[in-house]
């Protein structure tokens, strides 16, 4: 099977091409031009400039599944006017473009992934949500609505487009365990907030095996990305700190995450409660290896 991936180097990208080459699939790779040591099949583009190298495309000669991973990390800065608008670009622009290399191509495409976020449901307190529901009204869900409708199109070549919601990834090498362990190590782990804040976690391997199971099974729809059990700020603090066994008695008020952060993006993202369940990945017959926090997190720090 030949696998077209966006975000290829990124934390979720590296591993996903890991387990697809692990399988025996050949991975091409979407480079931008400031990429460097990218190894194996490439094709270049700049979606900052709504440019793709048609040359590449052609010599690839198709696909049988593509995985959109491209975007810049909505908490990786403090939010300004320019940063807000460069996380949205990044993704609505770089699917658009995507979307229209894809439709291009005479052999087809069999099935998109595309990435998204379960802050597409926005802050909900303690509704339990599915992909039923509706949409949030903050900055967060709005980027997510726009960057679903960025990939929409694709849907209309009849092939299958699957919109991945991915909940928070726990695994070594990246994402939130990188920003915690040194903490929870040396005892100053603890509670965020109130820490009643619902999360929705899913482990790294889960969801690697996840999007490999929407590819082969070229499945349509949004698809929640998250444990079955979504579990409290509280109860994630205790898991991890009895994983690695330490105490995890401190507070983070929110007060100082909104200071530190801005109001803004601490609501958006560490203070807002998303109790999200994976029903139609469910029902579609997946099987998770990690069903509650204390299984993600063992998976994690084993």
């Amino acid at each position: 099977m030949r696998v077209g991936v966006t975000g290829a180097t990124g934390f979720l990208g590296t591993a996903l091409t890991c387990a697809l080459e692990a399988r025996g699939d050949d991975v091409v790779r979407f480079v931008r031009p400031s990429s460097t040591n990218v190894t194996g099949a490439t094709i270049r583009w700049d979606p900052e400039r709504a440019l793709i190298d048609e040359g590449d495309l052609a010599a690839v000669g198709g696909f049988d599944a593509v995985v959109n991973l491209a975007g810049t990390g909505i908490a990786s800065h403090r939010w300004s006017a320019d940063y807000r608008r460069g996380v949205m670009t990044s993704r609505t622009s770089a699917t658009t473009l995507l979307v229209e290399g894809l439709t291009s191509l005479t052999s087809g495409v069999a099935v998109l992934v595309n990435g998204s976020a379960i802050g597409y449901y926005g802050n909900r307190a303690d509704e339990s949500l599915t992909e039923t529901s509706s949409s949030g009204t903050d900055y967060v869900a709005e980027v997510c609505r726009e960057w679903e409708a960025a990939a929409a199109p694709f849907a209309a070549t009849g092939a299958s487009l699957s919109l991945i919601r991915t909940g928070i990834v726990v695994g070594p090498g990246g994402g939130v365990l990188d920003r915690l362990l040194p903490l929870f190590r040396a005892g100053l782990g603890g509670v965020i907030g109130s820490g009643r804040q619902w999360t929705s976690p899913i482990s790294l391997h889960d969801e690697v095996a996840a999007m490999l199971w929407l590819i082969d099974h070229q499945l349509s729809g949004a698809f929640n990305l998250c444990v079955p059990a979504p579990c409290t700020n509280r109860e994630m603090t205790k898991s991890l700190a009895r994983a690695l066994h330490r105490p995890a008695i401190l507070r983070v008020p929110s007060l100082a995450l909104r200071i530190a952060l801005g109001s803004e993006l601490a609501n958006n993202t560490l203070l807002t409660s998303q109790r999200v369940v994976p029903t139609a990945l469910v029902a579609s017959g997946f099987k998770f290896t990690s069903k509650n926090i204390d299984e993600v997190v063992t998976s994690a720090v084993a």
